[in-house]
């Protein structure tokens, strides 16, 4: 891996976060196109994982060493991730090309997308992640 050091500039703000998953391939697929999406650029890639950067955070994904307990977003652990959108129009064409994916799907689609009571886009990935994108006030 590249110079991981944390940059006192951004003291405070994430650095990275790791995510296992059980099927790996898939779960890369959705990842790459989704951190795309936002922004991230291809960081590392190795046999049984990637990463994306974007600024001074980047996102590992590996594989999972134990298969037998897949990930549960309501247990205790993480709930979700979420990301700022660029705009609305970023969360509206997000939320078209999730529908379109059979892979991922939407989260609370009666109450999109206000489902948390602004703006934003929440989705299952592959391995069960929820992710949200939230947009901008206007």
């Amino acid at each position: 891996m590249s110079d991981d050091h944390a940059d006192p500039n951004h003291a405070g703000q994430l650095h990275h976060i790791e995510l296992y998953a059980t099927a790996l391939e898939p779960a890369i697929e959705f990842w790459d196109w989704l951190l795309a999406e936002l922004g991230y650029e291809p960081k590392n890639e190795w046999e049984s994982g990637r990463s994306w950067i974007n600024g001074p955070t980047y996102i590992v994904l590996e594989r999972a060493d134990d298969s037998d307990q897949p990930f549960d977003r309501q247990a205790s652990g993480l709930n979700h991730l979420a990301f700022h959108a660029a705009s609305r129009d970023q969360v509206d064409r997000l939320t078209a090309e999730i529908r379109e994916r059979e892979d991922a799907s939407i989260l609370y689609d009666d109450r999109h997308p206000y489902a948390g009571g602004y703006y934003a886009l929440y989705c299952a990935a592959p391995e069960g992640h929820k992710v949200e994108v939230v947009a901008p006030r206007e």
